[in-house]
């Protein structure tokens, strides 16, 4: 199937996610549109890399495995970075290491970009919950905070102001334009914060080329393992709290109207439907109705308090980040 080459770009940490690794890198191979080479960027794990390097070292052409070093400091944006500087494709797509993609995801993102205009192109990412079914109480206008596409976004094939990283593509000029992914800002294995790197991105390249067009699309679709340890309440609350931290970074880089203009709809008409639709169901005795009220309210309250104490921090330039080159700049 012909179509613009794409490189895929899979980070990976630790070893505990070895079997998911190799699952990943399995679903990029049996893609119905093939991508042209996976890169496999190890983030300060030589062991990690080391015994990557050797399960694929015999790759084919047609499966062609990279195994690569983040050559900046530790963390997913810097690997994400290391990745774009090392892909030979005109589409560079990123897909999480404990993920697996629908045959046709890449498929999907290729024909999005046959318009020029077309910068980026997201996905949809679909949770795997690792007790087998969604907690009663968890609801879905949050499964962001487990990576995953949320209630509330558009449905089928439209334009919106940023991508979801984990499930997410560009055309290689995109970086030439705006930089990389800003390094202090997104996720550091479990240290916060822990998100909102892919925003700002997007943000800053709308503003770099003001004729881009962002899409999602709902048809490009991975399913991402969520452990146990993100079931419960209080990870629910870690990742709440650092989301509001990531987005004071975001608004100072960028500006609040930007930095914040699809939240203020998500905040004023998603997450009241969301609240109300808890309580109905309350009403009618349906299991966790009055829980996923409350843990929407908790969400935005804990969401708020990170990001005062993340504006405040900004302020006093506690908090900072770099924008990368990692385009034909870089190269040069």
């Amino acid at each position: 199937m012909s179509g613009p080459g794409i490189s895929v770009v899979i980070c990976a940490y630790t070893e505990d996610r070895w079997e998911d690794i190799l699952a990943a890198v399995s679903s990029v191979h049996a893609q119905s549109q093939p991508a042209l080479e996976t890169l496999l960027v190890v983030d300060h794990n030589e062991t990690l890399r080391e015994r990557l390097a050797k399960e694929y070292k015999d790759s084919s052409e047609g499966s062609v495995v990279r195994v690569l070093a983040n050559a900046g400091p530790r963390g997913l944006s810097a690997g994400r970075n290391t990745g774009i500087a090392a892909a030979r494709g005109e589409i560079v797509a990123f897909l999480d290491d404990d993920a697996v993609a629908e045959r046709d995801w890449l498929r999907h993102f290729a024909e999005a970009y046959a318009d020029e205009r077309v910068m980026a192109v997201g996905g949809r990412t679909v949770p795997v919950w690792a007790s087998g079914r969604r907690p009663d109480w968890f609801p879905e206008e949050f499964d962001w905070v487990v990576g995953c596409t949320y209630r509330g976004l558009p449905r089928g094939r439209v334009r919106v102001r940023n991508v979801l990283g984990g499930n997410a593509s560009f055309r290689r000029s995109a970086f030439d334009a705006a930089g990389g992914f800003a390094t202090g800002i997104g996720r550091d294995g479990d240290k916060r914060p822990l998100g909102c790197e892919e925003t700002e991105l997007c943000i800053r390249l709308s503003r770099a080329r003001p004729e881009a067009v962002l899409l999602i699309d709902d048809r490009a679709v991975i399913h991402h393992r969520v452990p146990e340890i993100r079931e419960h309440f209080r990870y629910f609350r870690t990742r709440t709290y650092a989301e509001g931290l990531s987005k004071a970074l975001v608004a100072r880089s960028v500006g609040a109207g930007k930095g914040l203009e699809s939240e203020r709809r998500y905040a004023t008409r998603v997450l009241p439907a969301g609240v109300a639709r808890g309580l109905r169901d309350a009403l009618l005795a349906r299991p966790g109705g009055a829980g996923r009220a409350g843990a929407i309210v908790a969400g935005v309250l804990t969401a708020a308090g990170g990001y005062v104490v993340g504006s405040v921090r900004a302020r006093r330039g506690g908090t900072t980040f770099r924008v990368p080159a990692v385009g034909v700049a870089a190269r040069e």
